[in-house]
């Protein structure tokens, strides 16, 4: 039976990596890391923290998958001497297409220079309650081809300068009135509206061949109870079954509020998975990635069905992992990269 830690992505404190996570990696216990602005000092002491982690893992296996949140404006973790880039918003409102997708490649190049395999990135929510507190100009646009014209053109940047993207929030975090790191939101609207409005950027996006999305802990009542990142009908009728998503599913932060606060997390860990979930984003508690990981490992002990589920989605995963680059990193041109954000906000 496959390692139940594969499926996790963690996130830790400071800016070594701690001896007992390096020892997890080397047994096969975590899938991925995620790093925040906690773990970042220069960039030769990024660059030096993620060839830790990389070089940790099991001779044979698929290379770690090495993550951040660097979307630009209000969620970018590296800052100088890479440029501060403008919000998304500013970069959809240009409407130009291969202005995004030149901001997606820049990113991507600044990111992978320094160890970074995987971005966080686009967003493909679309902005249309102005009282959202957490998507907001994070956002590309707001109406849906907006939205999804420049969030695809970015991320084919990303991917240009060999960094794998992720598009997130599933099915959509544009319309909600609270933060789902504070709250568990929901979104009252129709499956009408949100099949017109919130799931077509993730269609296009899918058809374009994103590798990765990101659930949203949102409640949709019109759809489920349960939040999307623990709904069977959001991740397996709808996003695999009726939009034809073959790629990662990763849970958003098992950390949040949204689920911390009012589930079990290692019971929304099996339930997430059953739903149809990959792998977890668990990016701060230890005591949290631990639930995780043996509420999983449980879960499959006693159900047969769930064992197959889990080796199903590690099986994915690694998959996954063995697609992200193994070549050099292209070199940043941060003259370049400064100048073109200094234009989007002129």
């Amino acid at each position: 039976m496959t390692e139940s830690g594969q499926l996790l992505i963690v996130g830790f404190e400071g800016k070594s990596a701690p001896p007992e996570l390096l020892a997890r990696i080397r047994a096969g216990r975590i899938g991925g890391v995620v790093l925040f602005a906690r773990n970042l000092g220069t960039l030769d002491e990024i660059a030096s923290l993620t060839r830790a982690l990389g070089e940790a893992v099991p001779p044979g296996d698929p290379p770690l998958l090495v993550s951040i949140d660097q979307e630009g404006g209000r969620v970018q973790r590296i800052k100088a001497p890479f440029p501060h880039w403008p919000p998304m918003a500013r970069v959809g409102a240009r409407g130009d297409e291969a202005l995004s997708e030149a901001v997606g490649r820049a990113v991507g190049a600044e990111v992978a220079s320094v160890g970074f395999n995987v971005d966080y990135a686009p967003v493909l929510d679309v902005h249309t309650n102005p009282a959202n507190p957490i998507i907001g100009d994070r956002a590309f646009g707001t109406d849906p081809d907006e939205a999804a014209r420049h969030a695809i053109a970015f991320w084919r940047g990303l991917e240009s300068a060999g960094v794998r993207g992720c598009g997130k929030h599933f099915p959509g975090h544009g319309d909600t009135a609270t933060d789902s790191h504070l709250e568990l939101p929901h979104v009252d609207a129709s499956l009408e509206r949100l099949r017109a409005v919130e799931l077509p950027p993730f269609a296009r996006a899918i058809a374009a061949g994103l590798p990765m999305i990101m659930t949203a802990h949102v409640r949709y009542p019109a759809v489920d109870d349960a939040p999307a990142t623990m709904s069977k009908r959001w991740l397996t009728d709808i996003l695999r079954g009726e939009l034809g998503f073959g790629g990662v599913i990763v849970s958003d932060d098992l950390d949040m509020k949204a689920i911390s606060a009012n589930y079990d997390v290692g019971e929304a860990a099996v339930t997430s998975l059953v739903a149809g979930a990959d792998c977890f984003l668990a990016c701060r508690d230890p005591e949290i990635q631990d639930k995780a990981e043996r509420a999983l490992a449980d879960a499959a002990a006693h159900s047969t069905a769930i064992a197959a589920r889990l080796d199903e989605s590690a099986a994915r995963l690694r998959a996954f992992r063995a697609s992200l680059a193994r070549t050099a990193a292209p070199t940043p041109d941060l003259a370049r990269d400064h100048d073109l954000a200094a234009r989007i906000l002129a």
